[in-house]
């Protein structure tokens, strides 16, 4: 599991000149795009199953209410960890779109810097199906040590090499509710697992009750286990680790 996957997997939300006045500590969920019922838990991809997904039930205009994405706009997150670094995460939802097995995606560019350097450079890959699940669908990723490129690891495409695309957020997400979140052996196999829809975050752009909160866990890192909130109509506020580590990434700002 990397940095960007979180984003923030990275990030905006559609009510964004409310937000940016702001969280609210009496957060309300917004209703879904369309009319479809909730797929059930069973539905959700899991493991290295394949699935097969028809384009034309796709958008790149992602209003899922925890994982709101507008084009143009941008998020500030900081990261700490217990060896005391300090790492800023920007993710910039582009106008740019690619194609993904026939699916045309939204393009997500997330930078990590720590004392000014670029340590890591991804471009996240996303659409949203028509009952308002959000997919993901792959990302290029390059992380670097002292300015060259250290790796590649955790790039995948669907449809490439036996990769399978997964779901970040469901439409309808309920405590319980299980899938993967990305699929290429050996290199990325992101889980979930949805524990609340009623968690507290306190970050300092704010501090947001009815949050969304996930566990995630991968089998390449068996250790590690992760916990994300997303704060309904805005988006991903706070990833902890809560196994493994003890990192942290909160929501700084909301800008343009």
């Amino acid at each position: 599991m990397r940095h960007a996957t979180f984003l923030l997997s990275t990030v905006l939300f559609i009510g964004f000149a409310t937000a940016c006045g702001g969280g609210s500590s009496k957060s309300t969920v917004p209703s879904t795009s369309g009319t479809a019922t909730a797929p059930a838990a069973s539905s959700l991809p899991e493991g290295s199953e394949p699935v097969k997904l028809d384009p034309a039930d796709f958008t790149t205009e992602i209003d899922n209410p925890y994982f709101p994405m507008a084009p143009g706009s941008r998020r500030v997150f900081r990261e700490t960890d217990a060896e005391g670094a300090v790492r800023r995460v920007v993710v910039t939802v582009t106008n740019d779109t690619k194609m993904i097995i026939g699916i045309e995606t939204r393009v997500v560019h997330d930078i990590v810097t720590e004392d000014g350097q670029v340590t890591e450079d991804t471009y996240d890959w996303y659409a949203q199906d028509s009952e308002g699940n959000l997919w993901y669908l792959g990302e290029d990723t390059k992380e670097y040590e002292n300015g060259k490129l250290k790796t590649t690891e955790g790039s995948w495409e669907a449809g490439v090499d036996g990769a399978q695309p997964g779901i970040i957020i469901p439409a309808h997400p309920k405590p319980g509710m299980t899938y993967r979140e990305e699929y290429f052996a050996g290199q990325a196999e992101d889980h979930a697992e949805i524990l609340s829809l009623n968690a507290h975050a306190n970050v300092p752009y704010g501090t947001f009750d009815n949050a969304l909160q996930t566990r995630n866990f991968t089998p390449l890192e068996p250790n590690l286990v992760e916990e994300k909130f997303y704060a309904p109509g805005v988006g991903p506020v706070l990833e902890i680790t809560v196994t493994g580590g003890s990192d942290r990434t909160e929501l700084l700002a909301i800008k343009g």
